[in-house]
């Protein structure tokens, strides 16, 4: 990248500014959400552990199955995105960060 690309600040669709201080706080806030969503997975989880499906029949297990599956599954992605939103967030805090003090160290 060129100098003049390398200074300008980056800037939300709303027009102000990233800073680090609000890509922190954003990574708390997903990591908060992703931490709730992983309590509530983990409670699904054992909730479906300690609840056996009782039934005979085939169409009946396979259909609980496939729906015990799925809620399990949309949960845990749940957790993923907030989870690597807030990685993402806190790495861009600190490219920011690391590029602020550069800049004031080259001035």
């Amino acid at each position: 990248m060129n100098k003049s690309t390398e200074n300008t600040p980056l800037k939300t669709s709303d027009g102000k500014e990233i800073t680090p201080w609000r890509c922190f706080s954003g990574a708390i806030v997903s990591g908060g959400i992703g931490f709730l969503c992983y309590l509530m997975t983990s409670a699904i989880a054992q909730t479906f552990a300690n609840k056996p499906i009782t039934s005979t029949k085939v169409a009946t297990l396979n259909i609980a199955a496939a729906v015990r599956t799925l809620v399990l599954g949309i949960s845990t992605l749940g957790t993923c995105v907030f989870a690597i939103a807030a990685l993402g967030l806190v790495a861009l805090g600190l490219q920011l960060a690391w590029q602020k003090m550069r800049n004031s160290g080259a001035n």
